[in-house]
This record gives C-alpha cells, sequence and structure tokens, in this order.
C-alpha cells in the first residue's frame, strides 16, 4: 500500500457510530426479541404478542430497541424492563437449576427500578412481579414457544412497550448519565475525554463460531493479562461512552443481512467493513461498492459488472474517485477480521487504508486470477475462491480455516498470496480433483505475483500466461500441456473410460514426470494407432500438437523430462493443462470436435 494510514479498531468504530443512522442511544441496545406480555392495569396478564417474522420457513425473532443488555458472565444479572423467560417468568426448557434465583434477581433489581415512580405502565408491571407465581405459565395465554425467549412488557391499549414510555426512558437515562466522583474518572484512550471508565466492556454477537452470548474484543480476566496491578478494563483505559458506541457499531455491522459484512464467513473469520467519508452519501456509495466487491456471492448483476467495469479501469491506471465521484475523494475504508477464541474475540486481521488503494489491489488480485477461457461469470470472491480451490468436496466446512484470512489479507493489501495456497491447490489436485479453471487461476495467482515480487516491473510478455502460450519457456507448463495432449488422444480413441488416464496418472505426472511419462507416451502410441484407424483427421491433428510440444522439451536439462518438479511447476503444470484443454489445437476447425464415443471399459493399456 502506498497511502497507509494507521488507525484504532476502536476509534474507527466509534466514528462509524457517528455516522450511523437509528443508533442505539447510550443505555440502549438492539436485541431480538420473540414475545412481549400484554398486561392490564392491575398488572393481570390479557395477551400475549408474537413478535417474531413469520415471512421465512421458521418464526424468526426480531430486533427491538430496549434498555442496553447487561454482561452477564457466571454470575446471575437481570436486565431491565426485559429479560428471557427464566428471569422474567422464572421458566425455562431446561432443568433451570437456578431459575428460581435468576427470577428472584429480576424482581429485586426492577422493583428497586420503578419504585417510587407514578406511571400506569410501570405500575402495571410492579403489580405483575409482586403477583407472579410461575406456575400461572401452564395457564392462558402462555405458550411453551416463549420458552427461553427474550420477552417484554406492553400496557393494554398503548401502542408502545412498556420501555418505550416516557417515565420508563427517563429511568434508562438517568442510569447512563449518572457520574461518578472526579476520582473514578480516567483519560479514554479512544476519545481523549476525561470521563466514567468501562470496566468491563460490551459483548460483541454475530461473530461466526463465537459463543451466541457474545464475546469480548477487550477484556482482562487474568494477571497475566494485567499491569501495574489495575484491573479489568483499568488497563486499557476506555470509557463507558466510547465502550458502548464500539459495540453498538461492532454488532449493528454484525448482524445478518448487514451490508458491512461479508454474508459467509470466510475459514473461522467472520469479515465486516465500512468507509468513512466526508459526508454520509459518500461513505454509504463506499460502502455499497465494497460489499460487492469484497462478496460478489448473490449480489445483483448489473451492480457486479459496474464493479466490475469499474476495477477494469482502476487497473489501467484511472483513479477510483475520477471513475465513481459518488465515492468521494480520500475515502477511508476499513476492513476487519475477528475469529472466536472461547470467551473473546481474535483479531484475525485489520486493514484500513484508502478506498482508491483498496481498489487498485483489488483490481490487480483480479488481473492476477485472470485466465481464459474464466471459469466464472461474475468476479469470484475470496470466499469462492477458497471453496473452488482448497476445500474437499468444495464444502465450506472443509476450507482451511487460517489460510483464507491469509489470501484476503493478501488481495487486499497487495502483498504476495500465501505459498500455501499453492500447495494446498496442488493438493486436492493429487487427492483427485478434477483440474479446472478455478485451480489454474490460484496457481496463476500465486505465481505471478512471486515473479511480479522479483521484478515489479515485469512484461505482459514475462508474466505466467492468461490463456494458451505455445513458447512459454517453463518445462512444467509444456509437461501439463504433453499430458492434456495425451489425454485427448485417450478420449478420441476409447470415449469415456472409468478410470481415465487422468483419474490414474495426472497427480504422479505432476511432480515425477521422468518416471510417469514413459508410461503415458508408450500408451499414447496405442490410442494414436486406435485414432489413426477410427479417426484419421484427428490423429493428424494431434501428432502434430505432439511434436509441437515435443520441440520444447530437449534431452538436457532443463527443458528434459525432470526426475521432480517443484511445487511452482507443479502449478505451471496444472496452468498448461488448463491452458491445453480448453484452446483449439493447431490445425482443428473452430466446428470440429470428437464425436461421442460410448465406452465404459477400463483403459487396458493404461
Amino acid at each position: 500500500m502506498t497511502e497507509q494510514i494507521q488507525q484504532g479498531i476502536l476509534q474507527a468504530l466509534v466514528r462509524f457510530y457517528d455516522r450511523m443512522q437509528n443508533a442505539p442511544a447510550l443505555g440502549w441496545s438492539q436485541v431480538k426479541f420473540g414475545w412481549a406480555i400484554v398486561l392490564n392495569e392491575s398488572g393481570h396478564p390479557v395477551d400475549v404478542m408474537d413478535l417474531r417474522d413469520q415471512s421465512g420457513k421458521k418464526p424468526a425473532n426480531r430486533f427491538f430497541m430496549v434498555p442496553a443488555e447487561v454482561k452477564r458472565t457466571a454470575g446471575i444479572s437481570p436486565n431491565f424492563l426485559w429479560d428471557k423467560s427464566s428471569y422474567v417468568l422464572g421458566k425455562t426448557a431446561g432443568a433451570g437449576k437456578r431459575t428460581a434465583q435468576e427470577h428472584a434477581a429480576f424482581v429485586k433489581k426492577n422493583l428497586e427500578r420503578i419504585a417510587g415512580v407514578e406511571d400506569a405502565g410501570l405500575l402495571a408491571l410492579k403489580a405483575f412481579l409482586e403477583n407472579w407465581s410461575p406456575e400461572r405459565f401452564e395457564s392462558e395465554p402462555f405458550q411453551t414457544d416463549m420458552l427461553d425467549a427474550n420477552i417484554m412488557f406492553r400496557l393494554d391499549g398503548d401502542a408502545r412497550y412498556i420501555h418505550e414510555r416516557p417515565a420508563a426512558r427517563k429511568l434508562v437515562e438517568a442510569r447512563a448519565l449518572e457520574a461518578d466522583g472526579p476520582e473514578d474518572r480516567i483519560f479514554c484512550l479512544v476519545t481523549g475525554e476525561n470521563s466514567k471508565p468501562a470496566r468491563l466492556h460490551p459483548a460483541i454477537k454475530g461473530v461466526e463460531g463465537a459463543q451466541i452470548a457474545g464475546a469480548s474484543l477487550v477484556s482482562f480476566n487474568c494477571d497475566a493479562f494485567t499491569s501495574y496491578g489495575k484491573a479489568q478494563g483499568e488497563n486499557a483505559p476506555t470509557s463507558e461512552g466510547a465502550a458502548f458506541r464500539y459495540g453498538a457499531a461492532l454488532n449493528s455491522m454484525l448482524q445478518r443481512g448487514s451490508l458491512n459484512r461479508v454474508a459467509r464467513p470466510i475459514g473461522d473469520t467472520t469479515v465486516v467493513f465500512w468507509a468513512e467519508a466526508s459526508d454520509r452519501q459518500a461513505a454509504e456509495a463506499a460502502d455499497a461498492f465494497g460489499a460487492i466487491a469484497l462478496s460478489s456471492d448473490n449480489k445483483d448483476d448489473a451492480e457486479v459488472e459496474k464493479v466490475s467495469e469499474t476495477l477494469k479501469r482502476v487497473s489501467r491506471g484511472e483513479a477510483l474517485h475520477t471513475i465513481r465521484p459518488d465515492l468521494g475523494e480520500g475515502t477511508r475504508f476499513y476492513v476487519l477480521g475477528l475469529a472466536p477464541n472461547a470467551a473473546r474475540l481474535s483479531v484475525r486481521f485489520w486493514l484500513c487504508d484508502t478506498l482508491d488503494a483498496f481498489a487498485r489491489n483489488l483490481a490487480m488480485h483480479y488481473q492476477d486470477i485472470a485466465v481464459e477461457p474464466a471459469p466464472w461469470r461474475n468476479l469470484p470472491s475470496p470466499f469462492l475462491l477458497a471453496v473452488k480451490t482448497t476445500a474437499m468436496l468444495e464444502k465450506a466446512d472443509n476450507i482451511p480455516k487460517r489460510l483464507v484470512a491469509d489470501i484476503l489479507n493478501a488481495i487486499l493489501t497487495g502483498r504476495a498470496y500465501p505459498r500455501t495456497w499453492l500447495s494446498s491447490v496442488i493438493m486436492r489436485l493429487r487427492a483427485g480433483d478434477d483440474p479446472t479453471g478455478w485451480h489454474a487461476a490460484a496457481a496463476r495467482a500465486v505465481l505471478q505475483r512471486m515473479k511480479r515480487k522479483i521484478n515489479p516491473t515485469i512484461s505482459e510478455k514475462e508474466s505466467v500466461p492468461v490463456s494458451l502460450n505455445r513458447d512459454y519457456p517453463n518445462i512444467g507448463y509444456q509437461l501439463g500441456r504433453l499430458f492434456a495432449v495425451y489425454e485427448l488422444a485417450q478420449r478420441a480413441a476409447l470415449g469415456g473410460v472409468n478410470t481415465s488416464m487422468r483419474d490414474k496418472y495426472f497427480g504422479a505426472a505432476s511432480a515425477t514426470p521422468a518416471s510417469v511419462f514413459p508410461v503415458i507416451i508408450r500408451n499414447g502410441q496405442n490410442h494414436l494407432g486406435v485414432v489413426r484407424k477410427k479417426l484419421a483427421g484427428w490423429s493428424v491433428i494431434i501428432e502434430k500438437e505432439l511434436e509441437e510440444i515435443f520441440n520444447k522439451i530437449s534431452p538436457e536439462e532443463p527443458s528434459s523430462f525432470p526426475r521432480s518438479l517443484h511445487l511452482e511447476q507443479q502449478g505451471e503444470f496444472a496452468l498448461g493443462y488448463y491452458h491445453q484443454r480448453s484452446a483449439k489445437l493447431a490445425g482443428q476447425k473452430s466446428n470440429q470436435s470428437l464425436p461421442e464415443i460410448e465406452n465404459d471399459q477400463e483403459d487396458e493399456d493404461a
């Protein structure tokens, strides 16, 4: 990166909070709810409201703004005016060893907070808490679906929930603004203000694989992590306001369906991103641009095409802000990768730079993975690249976890791709995966960046070829081509066979050519003998191609059949195989293709 701008994670998140629309105020947070109990003025439950979204296959809880959720560790700690059923009703779906204590704590805390307040809604809640018995849950209007769900309250006939009534809001805001004495104030390292310190930082929810109750981005739970005898949050002085704002911003971005979140986790890493511009519109446009550039899966084709065209122009040297003035000049862009680590979160990577710099790196990435014919229709996301090239059976669960984060890091920073990406690709091919354009693209990307690292001004002629290059002077590439032509000879002679030459020899031929190619060549001569009798025209074409390739392979090093190929040459082998297999042969007419030959027998020669 040429315009590296170092920013702290918490500082950038706090600034994102400042531009959030409908951001929760201090003392409030967004929590998923399923139910509300409707009380009459006497505190008697007259109805229950199902708040869940019924549009999907299964009812889904919805987000509501409620008094800020307390952070629970091992102890019992009730929320104000809402909570899950074990706290609110003293009922749970499981064994519930301490349900009675949780309910008692909820009743005690809420009665203390609303004592003396003359509000119809809070008085109804007070009466409900004083008279409620868990056995009452067995009768109407309560339902078993309410067990373990979050529950709030509403006064019968009122359109607002009880926590939304002015008297309740006043109680919440008074607690949030409650200030300790000057001796308790600290210098906040995030905002630079003297303010009340955050002893515990907010729980962050939505990171794939992390605890459902949330995990901490900042925490100190062992003496080994502390200094100078300080406890918990004192070790990283952050004000309660800053902690609340960064927590609200990050939790908002991590919600499912958020524009600022890469929909699928990349390995074990959940990725969020956001922009910071001179005005809100430019920042939101940059967010939308980043969403498509980082994850084009399931996006609108027209928008993907627009971003693709923009990146092509960036790769030709045009500045992003001149192509897309709506993104703003000097817009900053942040990418944060988080992975679960028990009750805490690990920062896999933290990248910050101008959006122009990210766009240049993305454009370079798409140039580096380019192969012809391209195996994709839209720009592939890092997740799709990883699934197609490294995951057994192309299952997301089988992606090497740390590798994908390293690939994304390389994509966004322009640094070298991890060499382990190439080794994972070769390992999948040797394990029996069919060599595809995805594998060829990954191999080309890694090899091209290796070359660019040695020669930053590498010319197109010196680059790893995008399409078939008959004169490319690399023995691995030429042997990959040779293997593809002999495979074509087998197909022309025998049609489809149960176990093809590729199934038997691809892995060994790419690793130890000197020991395997003699067998391939001998079998190939037998196949060509059959082709001469059945498809004379094709035999001429295939033999011409073989002659052309053999002219590139001399009896002497480095162009002879080597005993073994190192990792990079095996990548060239896969690339040459794909190029040769996809290209038309010399002398082949545009509409000329092999006839279908039915044959489900084993290739006995092979």
